[in-house]
């Protein structure tokens, strides 16, 4: 399916395995230059596989709803750590002791993963990041505070939960130009002290964005009420190809 890098991480203080798909004729002495599709919870036993089949089948001449990419499968060493930001919830501070520390994972993709990528591999300047559950809270965060690092953001089933959902009530940093795909399932209830509706957090987080009325912004919100919290994540992606890399029109 593809090769396998590792990267020292100073930010993170340990190796990160990459697992790279590298597009059909994909060749580093051509000028050609690809988009890059950065997968969190991208190991091969997780989702790197399946997504990376979804691109190949995507971008087939035949098929042409996205362009030949690459993706980076960013495998998880531990994600409550790498995905969360602090939470004022004693309870799970208690029954997650290493989690909080996104800000470490941001920094290391931004001024780490990226840069490595972009010097190693024929990119262009499109960049998606696929994140779900804990994976989209983190990709939310990144849309929040650092929206530039990608200019198309696929969040599905997002754990908006987190630390009772005080990320819906931050203010979100200014950017243009970027194409937001939501999804999430028939999910129900969150594992919360106090009750939340993950379909209800999923809407708000689309509505929230919506709202901004920001310049070639594009968001689109998919309700998958056939797929639960465990089988959503195939059928989002799909759907998201075919959605993020259209003409852009908000809902």
């Amino acid at each position: 399916m593809g090769q396998i890098d590792e990267i020292q991480s100073k930010e993170l203080n340990e190796k990160r395995i990459l697992n790279i798909y590298l597009p059909e004729g994909y060749n580093p002495q051509d000028t050609v230059k690809y988009p890059v599709i950065y997968l969190l919870d991208g190991s091969a036993d997780e989702d790197f596989i399946h997504i990376a089949g979804l691109v190949q089948f995507n971008s087939f001449e035949w098929v042409n709803y996205i362009p030949k990419s690459i993706v980076v499968g960013i495998a998880t060493v531990d994600r409550r750590r790498d995905f969360t930001f602090p939470t004022t919830i004693e309870a799970d501070k208690k029954a997650y002791p290493t989690t909080g520390h996104s800000n470490s994972f941001i920094a290391f993709i931004e001024k780490e993963l990226q840069p490595y990528i972009q010097s190693k591999y024929r990119t262009n300047q499109t960049k998606t990041i696929i994140g779900q559950s804990l994976g989209g809270l983190l990709v939310t965060e990144i849309l929040f505070n650092k929206p530039k690092l990608f200019n198309k953001y696929i969040i599905i089933s997002p754990s908006l939960w987190w630390d009772n959902g005080s990320l819906l009530n931050q203010s979100i940093a200014n950017f243009e130009r970027t194409d937001i795909y939501i999804a999430v399932g028939k999910e129900g209830l969150t594992p919360t002290a106090v009750p939340r509706v993950m379909e209800v957090d999923a809407n708000v987080l689309a509505d929230k964005i919506k709202n901004l009325n920001r310049k070639n912004v594009t968001v689109h919100f998919d309700y998958l009420p056939l797929e639960n919290h465990a089988t959503i994540m195939h059928q989002a992606v799909s759907n998201a190809f075919r959605h993020i890399y259209l003409k852009p029109q908000i809902e």
